[in-house]
């Protein structure tokens, strides 16, 4: 319903911003690190929004950027896991640690979210590895290469976590192939965030 949220931070509590657009208030719940990037109050922000319509109440989540989003949609689309424990997982750990931690089936980084067990964690992984797998992307293996260099696994799963995230191919394959092949899927993943930015 909506897709973001364009105005001035009117407040924060423990896990929502209130978001004055217009002269209206939105109280949006969001991770701790979206309460962190939100920025001082006053300051002018645009939040991606997720609208939860339950028979009780209508809530409505919010993310700093697009790739929080497209994790937390990713998250909440696993049986068991609903949108607090989304949010509770992303506030753990940024996107892209999350989705490392996925591909490499790292439950712990996950169960540091308060209320999500090692069950519902191994039911992340199990749920979403496939997704964050590059051949499910749509990536031919030959895409995969880099200046005729066959790529790295750390490589393979630092783009397919960016495919995820967002991004095209292309853009993730020219910006690797930058990056020392030596480093960690996660260092991958985040020098590459640092230049797509």
């Amino acid at each position: 319903m909506y897709y973001y949220l364009k105005g001035t931070l009117a407040a924060k509590g423990e896990n929502y911003i209130v978001v004055d657009v217009s002269g209206v208030g939105y109280m949006v719940y969001t991770s701790l690190n979206g309460i962190e990037k939100s920025g001082p109050i006053g300051n002018q922000i645009t939040v991606y929004t997720y609208l939860n319509v339950r028979e009780d109440a209508m809530d409505l989540y919010g993310f700093v950027t697009e790739e929080e989003k497209k994790m937390f949609m990713l998250l909440i689309s696993v049986s068991g896991v609903g949108p607090k424990a989304g949010l509770a997982i992303l506030s753990v750990a940024p996107p892209a640690k999350i989705a490392t931690a996925i591909i490499t089936g790292d439950t712990k980084t996950i169960t540091k979210a308060a209320g999500v067990g090692p069950k519902v964690a191994q039911r992340v992984i199990l749920e979403l590895k496939d997704k964050m797998d590059s051949s499910s992307l749509g990536i031919e293996t030959e895409d995969l290469s880099v200046s005729d260099e066959i790529i790295t696994d750390n490589r393979a799963e630092a783009m397919s976590a960016l495919v995820v995230l967002g991004y095209s191919a292309n853009d993730a394959r020219n910006v690797l192939s930058k990056l020392d092949s030596s480093l960690s899927t996660e260092d991958l993943i985040k020098q590459a965030l640092v230049k797509l930015m």
